[in-house]
């Protein structure tokens, strides 16, 4: 951004008498027009001036003096039309003053109490935001005693359809993490969810992040109110333990449908899953895991990992031998494969003496177990001992954690919030 040279906050601007270039009024401030910009401070591109009972377009060019005392125009007369929002454009009274903005640092809704304003060589930019609520201290002074934070510190949710397309281009939403999305989903209104969902829905292997990180209240509800071509268009990039968790909370008339409609080789494991109880190993296990024969050397497991990119990352900590009839032989961490030599054998690294669990098992023995032994991932393994499925440390913590421990610090995030 260039040099600022004034600046001035939204708030004392907006209802002042707008003057032409010889000091005589031709109406009132109603609102600043910006445009976003990817990775810059926004500009002011015109103004919305009250005139009788007209919203009438002015353009930033025509703006000879902006200051908490007058707004003054560089003409002396307007185009009279009726103003017309184009895409991409957001009033900042409209859209922005008032309105919940994401704190990109805190991941929480703010709203703004007031927006700064700074001239800049090429005109006007918006370059802070107050999201504190100001109070009145006596004699009808009104004092904020907080700084006014970066704009850039913050997204806006603007709320106009007709500029979502702009928005996405410029928007920071996939700068964070799927969990922390998924967070703000479930802290959004009906509104901000669907402006949200939006920006999401661009990038669809991002969508099946947040929707895998979205607790099962709102995963239910969300999914509600899309067709099941929709929902199986989700579920098909999700994990296929997370898949078969999702279906089994929509309604029992449209699990069919959506199964039939996932692809063939998810349909199938996701059937598998289904057929275990949620309260069981089998339940709780996903089948993203590495498994390779003894015999091979550590270079072949590195190379595993390394070509596993569609797979979780938490399954990947493990990498576990197979028997040439296929049964389980061995486990060896991912850290003991990078200090091995690359031409050693598997089967020379391995442990065999490996903890497992049957798809059975109670979800607090297998959480238990897997404290007791400190394990990143366990096996799950059928009646003959092959490897049906792996119960990473994420899977595990989820099934231990109480229900209503992330709600409560989202609670504690929005009491803090100002």
């Amino acid at each position: 951004m260039n040099v600022a040279t004034q600046t001035l906050s939204l708030s004392t601007i907006l209802r002042h008498p707008v003057t032409d270039s010889e000091g005589l009024r031709m109406g009132t401030l109603a609102d600043v027009i910006i445009r976003l910009r990817p990775d810059d401070y926004p500009l002011v591109t015109g103004l919305v001036v009250a005139v009788g009972g007209a919203h009438v377009f002015v353009s930033a060019a025509d703006l000879a003096a902006l200051t908490p005392e007058r707004v003054e125009l560089g003409n002396t007369s307007v185009n009279l039309g009726e103003f017309h929002r184009r895409e991409g454009e957001v009033l900042l009274s409209n859209d922005v003053l008032g309105h919940r903005l994401i704190d990109l640092a805190r991941i929480t809704f703010v709203k703004a109490y007031d927006v700064q304003l700074t001239q800049v060589l090429d005109g006007w930019a918006v370059t802070g935001i107050d999201v504190h609520r100001r109070r009145w201290l006596g004699l009808g002074t009104r004092h904020s005693g907080h700084q006014t934070r970066d704009w850039l510190d913050f997204e806006p949710l603007i709320g106009h359809a007709e500029s979502a397309r702009v928005r996405q281009a410029t928007g920071r939403l996939p700068e964070l993490k799927p969990a922390q999305i998924a967070d703000i989903i479930e802290e959004a209104n009906d509104n901000e969810q669907d402006e949200l969902l939006a920006q999401v829905h661009a990038d669809p292997e991002l969508e099946a992040d947040v929707f895998e990180e979205l607790d099962e209240d709102s995963q239910s509800e969300l999914f509600r109110d899309r067709s099941d071509a929709e929902v199986a268009e989700v579920l098909g990039r999700m994990q296929a333990d997370d898949a078969a968790d999702a279906i089994m909370d929509l309604a029992q008339e449209r699990r069919s449908s959506v199964l039939s409609r996932l692809p063939e080789a998810q349909r199938d494991t996701v059937q598998r899953l289904l057929g275990y109880h949620d309260l069981t190993a089998g339940g709780l296990m996903g089948t993203d895991f590495i498994a390779l024969p003894a015999t091979a050397t550590v270079a072949d497991g590195l190379a595993a990992v390394r070509a596993a990119s569609a797979l979780q990352p938490q399954a990947l900590v493990m990498l576990y031998t197979l028997n040439p009839d296929g049964t389980l032989d061995g486990v060896v961490s991912l850290v003991q494969a990078v200090q091995a030599p690359a031409e050693q054998r598997l089967a020379d690294v391995a442990d065999t003496d490996v903890v497992v669990a049957s798809p059975t098992d109670d979800v607090v023995d297998v959480t238990t177990r897997m404290a007791d032994f400190n394990l990143l991932a366990l096996p799950v393994v059928s009646e003959d001992r092959r490897i049906i499925g792996l119960i990473t440390v994420d899977d595990a913590l989820e099934a231990a954690i109480p229900e209503d421990w992330s709600r409560r610090e989202s609670n504690h995030r929005e009491t803090g919030s100002e």
